[in-house]
């Protein structure tokens, strides 16, 4: 009873507040019409109401006119900044009995109820009933002043319902005073209450709040046993009924809120309780919500942002809840789900295209498409699901972005694109703990070539748009990202060459993982104007690559060496891990000279001591080698 004392009170001070605004509204709408009518008229105005007058004695007295005007326009006050306190403190003086008066009034029954209850003069079944009773009456008396005062109606009406849900909640888990099945049809009975009574408002605040009730409803009356199949019978009719009202009203927050809730249960399910049935759940929740994302697409052949939004969302999230089950069922074939979904966006790809419309529809959907056929592919190959779908699914956004250009994308994208790099640290840890996988062909390399393939589709694809729009400035952030992108470019085919050398000796992995690193920097550095790599970028990828040099002829070929001296290793493997000379000389003959690495001090001083340190090193080692047969240790 106190919660239910609070929450009306709380509805009170929200409706009296959005009165209050409505009110000031008002006021300055008639404000403006009443300035309207005494502004004085002008001389053209004057004359088209005054034909007859004639103009001698109109300039006679111009001058005794004009002078007011002038006062008039001079003391106009400039729009004063709006306090956002003083409507509160005008609402409370002009309302301040009524507001005691109901404070007051509520306060009393509920304390009067409260005492009654403690002395035991109401019972459980009274206490319900009196429950029932309140959200009744104020539904009731919502009715009645739904004529004049529509949006306090509405409100009214909303808190009526909670205190209708929250009764039987209380009567089912406190009192047990019924079942959970008379209970939870109960619960049906108040949401379709609550919705017809909120498309008989027109209101979409109630029917929001109608659907939270709704979907949280079986929380309210879990017994701790889950009942799967009956609880999303129950969410399906519930999701059927949003969309038919989005249809008849097009109130688009009402599917979001109804996606979200939907998408929370069915996971849950998924992870607490994989069977076949949820499928069955997880094909109804795709069709209807991809209806729902194709209502504009429908009537007027458009697609807003919202809508792309949403058809990016429901595909790739049926697809991680299906293929994860047919995963752990061990289902086959784990492609079927994504390839439908690409035949069915692909319907309408061509549909589009038949028009020989190559717009913002055909753009999505082709994208959508070409995208779950990868997938498809990918998955087919045992790729990783989270992985490979994230992975996807950014790229996705980022050109959609291109197309559309609605910022929401973008902003997606850089969200997503931070857990596509968690996800694929986690696959790479897979390289510790798996055996004998195949040279390429096996899940964990196929994972990260397509979060490879993905991530330089989407450097180019920011290539592109910096040059479509000249006026935007790089910033840190994407520096960042092409710096990470290319890192996780490179590591892809890294971690592939350490697990597969995994089993040789320690100074061959050493020298071949740096021969690789060097051949990846002289690529980055060749081919830097097509990759429009910036200044900064291309003088720290040189710093590194001095480094590398450094560390590799000092450590990596002393490494070669030992090995080598003991008789581990042939002679012959010294030539190939020389190797590494032949980017090391191209850099710094042809591509150093053109950037500004040479532009600061200390390059100059790096460039000498890494020169420096490999001609001394490589020839003390070749003196090694050279002299192997007269070495004492051997």
């Amino acid at each position: 009873m106190e919660a239910t004392i609070i929450i009306l009170i709380i509805i009170i001070l929200f409706i009296y507040f959005r009165l209050n605004n409505r009110i000031n509204e008002l006021e300055n709408r008639i404000s403006q019409l009443d300035s309207k009518k005494t502004e004085p008229k002008t001389e053209a105005e004057f004359q088209q109401t005054n034909p007859i007058q004639p103009q001698t004695s109109f300039k006679t007295t111009l001058p005794e006119i004009e002078q007011p005007q002038n006062q008039v326009r001079k003391k106009t006050p400039e729009t004063p900044q709006k306090d956002w306190s003083a409507p509160i403190f005008d609402f409370l003086k002009q309302n301040a009995l009524t507001i005691i008066g109901i404070i007051t009034l509520v306060l009393g029954i509920g304390y009067f109820v409260k005492y009654a209850i403690d002395k035991n003069w109401i019972g459980e079944t009274t206490r319900v009933g009196i429950g029932i009773a309140t959200g009744t009456i104020i539904m009731v008396i919502g009715h009645f002043l739904k004529k004049n005062y529509n949006a306090f109606s509405s409100i009214i009406t909303g808190g009526g319902i909670a205190v209708l849900y929250f009764t039987i909640t209380i009567a089912f888990r406190e009192y047990h005073l019924f079942s959970q099945n008379i209970a939870f049809i109960l619960t049906c009975i108040t949401t379709l209450l609550s919705i017809t009574v909120s498309y008989y408002y027109k209101s979409e605040i109630l029917i929001i709040f109608s659907l939270f009730g709704g979907f949280l409803a079986p929380l309210m009356i879990s017994s701790g046993q889950s009942n799967y199949p009956f609880l999303f019978t129950y969410l399906m009719v519930l999701n059927i009924g949003m969309l038919i009202i989005v249809f008849l009203k097009n109130w688009r927050s009402v599917g979001w809120i109804s996606f979200a809730f939907t998408n929370a249960y069915l996971f849950n399910w998924t992870i607490d309780k994989t069977e076949s049935l949820s499928i069955l759940f997880y094909i109804l929740t795709y069709l209807i919500f991809y209806a729902y994302a194709l209502q504009n697409y429908f009537k007027s052949n458009k697609l807003s942002s919202g809508d792309i939004l949403m058809l990016v969302l429901i595909n790739f999230s049926s697809i991680i809840g299906l293929v994860y089950i047919f995963n752990e069922l061990k289902y086959t074939p784990i492609f079927i789900f994504p390839f439908i979904f690409a035949l069915i966006n692909g319907f309408f790809l061509l549909k589009e295209y038949k028009k020989k419309d190559f717009g913002t529809n055909y753009s999505v959907f082709t994208a959508i498409t070409i995208s779950l056929v990868t997938l498809t592919i990918a998955l087919q190959f045992k790729a990783h699901l989270i992985t490979s779908v994230w992975a996807i699914e950014a790229s996705l956004l980022l050109f959609i972005w291109k197309k559309t250009r609605q910022n929401i994308f973008k902003n997606c994208f850089y969200v997503l694109f931070p857990l596509v790099i968690i996800s694929q640290l986690v696959t790479w840890t897979e390289y510790f703990n798996s055996k004998n996988l195949n040279i390429i062909f096996n899940p964990v390399f196929l994972t990260t070539s397509v979060t490879a393939v993905t991530t330089l589709f989407n450097l180019i694809l920011l290539r592109k748009l910096s040059d479509s729009d000249k006026e935007e400035k790089t910033n840190l952030f994407e520096d960042l990202f092409t710096f990470i992108s290319y890192g996780v470019i490179y590591l892809a085919l890294l971690f592939e060459i350490i697990y597969q050398t995994s089993e040789k000796l320690y100074s061959v992995i050493l020298s071949i993982s740096f021969l690789y690193s060097l051949c990846y920097i002289l690529i980055l550095l060749l081919l830097r104007k097509i990759l429009k790599l910036n200044k900064f970028l291309e003088t720290a990828i040189i710093y590194i690559f001095m480094l590398l040099i450094i560390i590799n002829s000092a450590f990596v070929s002393s490494e070669v060496i030992d090995s080598i001296l003991v008789n581990k290793l042939q002679k012959d493997f010294y030539a190939f891990h020389l190797l590494y000379l032949i980017p090391f000389i191209f850099i710094t003959w042809r591509i150093i000279p053109k950037s500004n690495f040479t532009k600061n001090r200390f390059s100059y001083w790096l460039l000498s001591f890494a020169i420096i340190n490999l001609i001394s090193f490589e020839l003390y080692h070749i003196y090694l080698i050279k002299c192997k047969k007269h070495c004492r240790i051997l």
